[in-house]
């Protein structure tokens, strides 16, 4: 069995778990998870965790993404994006200058941005997810989340259509898990009065995996064919890279297989979490605890 993760380019029109799905026949294998959902309508890189690499989606997700897009200004929809139906329109007389945008998405950037994810979303309320409830006509008070911005940019020069009074900015955002890039888009707007949508999107970094280095569901099948995964496959390290490593001794590997605890003295430590290998294999991954002074189990991956 595969274990690792590979950082899939997901193609528009697929969902995330469409990806998975295929995946799963190419590969003959049914443990495998995707990091960080993306929209049908959006593409770029989704980290796929395989095997014993499923272990590491939560640490994937923590590690930030990065997206470029852009948001027209003049229209809104039910769905925040191009796929929903107008719900609104307002012509734009008057094109924003670069001034006004570049305050505007600096706004922003924030450690706790508060959002209100969008009715079309997989956020559950009371066991049903929003979707459900907008399918049904049903209204339902959507909750609060923070978010981290880490940036919010323009990427080039706007674009003011005359005939359609709508203009088009293009921004790439660095951001946190759970992030609605569709409503940081509306809300963009709002902060002119102007109904807005996110009009096109690209995820080009997540999971410490930048576009350039994702490959294709023929590329994989292609290194299924051949039964040759050396540039397909990476390790799941790359989902630990931020935290410090430690080199087992053979006498710590025999307590640390058996998920035994181990004292800060003996390995000379202090950080939240190490990285555990031996025989250079990541073996575990443990946390500290600091009412003890030890360090415990947060997640074991190879005890062979």
């Amino acid at each position: 069995m595969l274990n690792g993760i590979i950082p899939l380019f997901k193609e528009r029109g697929m969902t995330s778990f469409d990806c998975v799905r295929k995946l799963r026949g190419i590969l003959k294998m049914k443990k495998i998870g995707h990091s960080g959902t993306l929209d049908p309508n959006v593409d770029g890189v989704l980290p796929i965790c395989l095997g014993n690499g499923t272990k590491v989606v939560d640490y994937l997700m923590n590690s930030g993404k990065i997206y470029r897009g852009s948001i027209t200004l003049g229209f809104s929809t039910t769905t925040e994006d191009l796929d929903g139906e107008i719900v609104d329109q307002q012509a734009l007389l008057k094109p924003l200058n670069d001034d006004q945008i570049n305050t505007a998405l600096n706004e922003f950037v924030q450690p706790e941005l508060i959002q209100i994810p969008p009715i079309y979303s997989a956020v559950k309320v009371k066991g049903k997810r929003l979707y459900e409830y907008a399918r049904e006509g049903l209204e339902v008070e959507r909750p609060e989340r923070k978010v981290r911005i880490d940036y919010f940019k323009q990427t080039k020069p706007s674009i003011y259509d005359a005939d359609k009074q709508q203009q088009t900015i293009y921004f790439e955002v660095g951001c946190g898990k759970g992030t609605y890039v569709r409503t940081l888009a509306v809300d963009f707007g709002k902060k002119f009065g102007i109904p807005a949508v996110m009009s096109d999107l690209t995820r080009i970094k997540s999971g410490n995996f930048d576009i350039d280095k994702t490959v294709t569901l023929k590329e994989i099948e292609s290194a299924a064919k051949n039964n040759d995964f050396s540039n397909i496959v990476y390790s799941i390290d790359h989902a630990l890279i931020n935290f410090k490593h430690i080199d087992l001794t053979h006498k710590q590997w025999k307590i640390v297989k058996n998920g035994g605890f181990l004292s800060s003295s003996v390995i000379n430590q202090n950080d939240d979490y190490l990285v555990l290998t031996y025989e250079n294999d990541i073996k575990a991954l443990y946390y500290f605890d600091s009412t003890k002074n030890i360090y415990k189990p947060e997640k074991m991956f190879n005890v062979n």
